[in-house]
C-alpha cells in the first residue's frame, strides 16, 4: 500500500514539475516576446531619419536651445543608456507626451485605440459570419461553378489595394446611392451627446440608450468595417475550404456516412467540428492583422484610430506618438497570437502531450 501511495505522490510530482516547467517556459516566451518588441521599437526611433528634438524646437531654434533641448530628451547619452531609460518608462506605462496633441501619449492611445478596436472586431465578426459557411461551401462543392466563385471572391480580396476599395465603397454608396454616411466615425451634431466611457461608440450609445447616435455611428462604420470585413473574409473562406477538404478526406467522414448520417450532420457536426480547431487560430490571427493593418481604411475614412493617429504623428515628426502607438500595437498582435495558442491547446488534446 506504501509503494502505491509512493508511486501517487511520485506521479503527482512529475506532473506538477512538467506543468510548472510549462508555465515557466511560456511566461518566459511572452517576456521575450515583449522585450524584444520594445527594443525593435526603439531602435526604429533611432534609424527613422527623424530628428525628434527639431519636431520640439522647429527648425528656426538657435544652437543653444537644440542643445539643451537634446540633453533634456537623453539623446546625449549612449544607446545602450538611452535604450535602458526608454525600457524602464516602457514598464511605466510612460511613453512621453505627443508634441501633435500635448497630451501624454497614453491618453492619445486610449482615446484613439478603441476605435481601432471597434473597427476590426465588427470586421473580424463580418468576415467570420461570411467566410467560412463560403468556406464550407467551396469544399463541399469542390470544382463545382460555386467553388469558383468563392475562390475568386476571396482573390480579389487578397489582390485588390485596400484603399482603391474604400475609394470605390465611398464613391459608390455614399457619393452616388446615398445608402451610406460619408468618412469619420459621427456626425457633427452627434459628437458631442455621448459621454466616453469606452470610447467605442457603438458601445456607448448602447449603454446610454441614445439610439439616434448608435445609427449614426453605425451608418458611418458599415463601409470601412465593411471592406476590412471583405479582406478578412477573403482569407478565412480560403482557409476554412483548405481544413474542410482534409477532413473531409478522412476516414471517420466515410464511415459517418456509411452508418447513414444524413451530409448535413457529417459536414456540419462532424468535418467542421474537428476544423473549428485550427480556424480559431486563423480567425485570432485575421483579427490581429486587422488591428494592425487598418491604417489605409483608416485613412480614406478619415475614421479616428490608433493606426491614423501613428501617421499623422509620423507626417509631423512625433516619434513618442509613433513608437507608443507601434508598440501597443505590436503587444496586441503578440497578446492575440498567443491567446490563440492557448485555445488550440485547449480545444486540441493532442498538443497538450508536446
Amino acid at each position: 500500500m506504501a509503494s502505491v501511495d509512493t508511486a501517487t505522490g511520485g506521479g503527482r510530482g512529475r506532473a506538477l514539475l512538467s506543468t510548472s516547467t510549462a508555465v515557466a517556459r511560456f511566461v518566459g516566451m511572452v517576456l521575450a516576446t515583449l522585450l524584444g518588441l520594445v527594443a525593435v521599437t526603439f531602435v526604429i526611433g533611432r534609424v527613422v531619419p527623424i530628428d525628434p528634438v527639431l519636431a520640439v524646437v522647429g527648425d528656426r531654434a538657435s544652437p543653444s536651445v537644440y542643445a539643451r533641448v537634446r540633453e533634456e530628451m537623453g539623446l546625449h547619452l549612449p544607446l545602450w543608456q538611452q535604450f535602458f531609460i526608454y525600457l524602464g518608462d516602457v514598464l511605466k506605462g510612460d511613453f512621453g507626451r505627443s508634441v501633435l496633441t500635448t497630451k501624454p501619449v497614453v491618453e492619445d492611445i486610449a482615446r484613439f485605440f478603441p476605435a481601432t478596436i471597434e473597427l476590426a472586431t465588427l470586421g473580424t465578426l463580418i468576415g467570420t459570419i461570411f467566410g467560412v459557411p463560403l468556406g464550407v461551401l467551396a469544399a463541399v462543392k469542390r470544382g463545382s461553378l460555386i467553388d469558383q466563385v468563392v475562390r475568386v471572391i476571396g482573390l480579389v480580396g487578397y489582390s485588390a489595394p485596400i484603399f482603391w476599395l474604400g475609394l470605390l465603397a465611398l464613391l459608390l454608396f455614399y457619393a452616388k446611392l446615398g445608402w451610406a454616411a460619408g468618412p469619420g466615425r459621427l456626425d457633427v451634431v452627434y459628437e458631442y451627446q455621448l459621454k466616453a466611457v469606452t470610447n467605442m461608440v457603438l458601445v456607448d450609445s448602447l449603454l446610454q440608450g441614445n439610439m439616434a447616435v448608435f445609427r449614426n455611428a453605425v451608418s458611418h462604420i458599415v463601409l470601412p468595417a465593411g471592406i476590412l470585413g471583405y479582406f478578412s473574409l477573403a482569407y478565412i473562406s480560403r482557409m476554412t475550404r483548405s481544413f474542410m477538404l482534409n477532413e473531409l478526406a478522412q476516414e471517420y467522414v466515410t464511415t459517418a456516412r456509411v452508418k447513414g448520417l444524413s451530409e448535413r450532420r457529417v459536414i456540419w457536426r462532424h468535418a467542421l467540428r474537428n476544423a473549428a480547431v485550427p480556424l480559431i487560430t486563423v480567425i485570432a490571427l485575421s483579427y490581429a492583422n486587422l488591428l494592425e493593418g487598418s491604417v489605409l481604411t483608416e485613412t480614406v475614412f478619415a475614421w479616428p484610430g490608433l493606426g491614423r493617429y501613428i501617421t499623422n504623428s509620423l507626417q509631423n515628426a512625433d516619434m513618442n506618438a509613433v513608437l507608443g502607438g507601434t508598440l501597443v500595437i505590436g503587444a496586441a498582435f503578440v497578446a492575440l497570437n498567443l491567446f490563440s495558442d492557448l485555445l488550440y491547446r485547449l480545444f486540441d488534446p493532442r498538443t497538450r502531450k508536446r
